[in-house]
């Protein structure tokens, strides 16, 4: 190969390295921009200046010829170009930008920043939020935004750090920790108990009044049991239906209904006595509750601790409503 060709070659590769990194550097400012809402609060979060967040967005802009943002003195969006072009590179540059995060994180000492939880709506209420405030106590550089709902949340697209989700888990990209059982458990208050019996066989279930639950993706849940070893799935006739868990229970205990229920949510009115549980026999295999976090090999400290505390705090709170129920028992 002669010395010209040697040289062309590379200036190109010199061109195609300057060129990726213009585009890296863009892209992650602009990225951070589009999150944060301002060319400020991305220079904090990427460790650099304002000035140099708007030097990186405008050379992307010169290098797509677009422009990917409306910028008044106020206020600062995205034009619909920019916004298409979000929606392509987010996923990808996501990793990278909170990998650029967690090493900053890990110099940093103490665990800090900020949290993105998701829970179900029932476990949210009833077993996370009310261990918040003893995990601010003790980590209060960390800030915690709670998002209740029973749809499953995207970790990328929703920016979630950490996800309390019931049931079985089918993301392979993502780490699940059980933190306790799941039982599924055919209730009754002890008035219709009282009034009317309770069911000794699944097929006894169709002469009683029962309620349903709408999941979320607007179809009732079925009543699952194990029956000779195998999974069977009842749809036994409902009076009533709703789409909230607790909305369920309290219909349990002011309608006189049998309903499916999830343990956590029964089990102090198992304890008091105002509901009785039935067709134990038939219980379903444990599904579990489970934390649920991407899988990285290196969490950030803010990340790490609050999984540890919750594991520790929901396993300890667990274990002390069973011994009472078996007291009460």
């Amino acid at each position: 190969m002669s010395t010209v060709a040697l040289l062309t070659q590379a200036e190109c590769n010199d061109g195609l390295a300057s060129s990726f990194a213009t585009s890296y550097a863009g892209v992650l400012a602009f990225i951070a921009v589009a999150t944060e809402g301002s060319f400020a609060r991305a220079g904090d979060r990427l460790g650099i200046g304002r000035s140099a967040v708007s030097r990186n967005v405008q050379r992307l802009e010169t290098q797509l010829g677009i422009r990917l943002f409306h910028r008044t003195t106020r206020n600062t969006s995205l034009t619909s170009e920019g916004q298409l072009f979000l929606a392509g590179c987010q996923p990808g540059v996501a990793h990278i930008a909170q990998a650029l995060e967690d090493m900053r994180e890990l110099r940093q000492g103490p665990p800090q920043g900020h949290l993105r939880v998701s829970s179900t709506v029932a476990f949210g209420r009833r077993v996370v939020a009310p261990l918040l405030p003893g995990f601010n106590a003790l980590y209060p550089d960390i800030s915690i935004e709670l998002l209740l709902d029973d749809a499953r949340h995207d970790f990328v697209a929703d920016r979630i750090d950490v996800a309390f989700c019931n049931g079985r888990m089918e993301d392979s990209q993502v780490v699940a920790k059980q933190l306790m059982p799941m039982r599924m458990l055919v209730c009754a208050s002890a008035a219709y108990a009282r009034a009317h019996g309770l069911p000794g066989t699944l097929e006894e279930l169709a002469r009683h009044r029962c309620i349903h639950l709408r999941l979320p993706s607007g179809r009732i849940g079925d009543w699952e049991f194990k029956v000779d070893g195998r999974t069977e799935r009842r749809l036994p006739p409902a009076r009533n239906t709703f789409n909230d868990a607790d909305v369920l229970l309290q219909a349990v205990l002011d309608f006189q209904c049998l309903a499916q229920l999830v343990d956590y949510q029964v089990d102090d009115q198992l304890r008091a006595g105002q509901l009785v549980s039935c067709l134990e026999q038939f219980e379903p295999d444990d599904r579990g509750h489970h934390v649920c976090f991407s899988s990285r090999r290196q969490l950030p400290s803010r990340i790490r601790v609050f999984i540890d505390y919750m594991t520790t705090q929901i396993r300890s709170r667990h274990a002390s409503s069973l011994e009472q129920l078996a007291i009460a028992a």
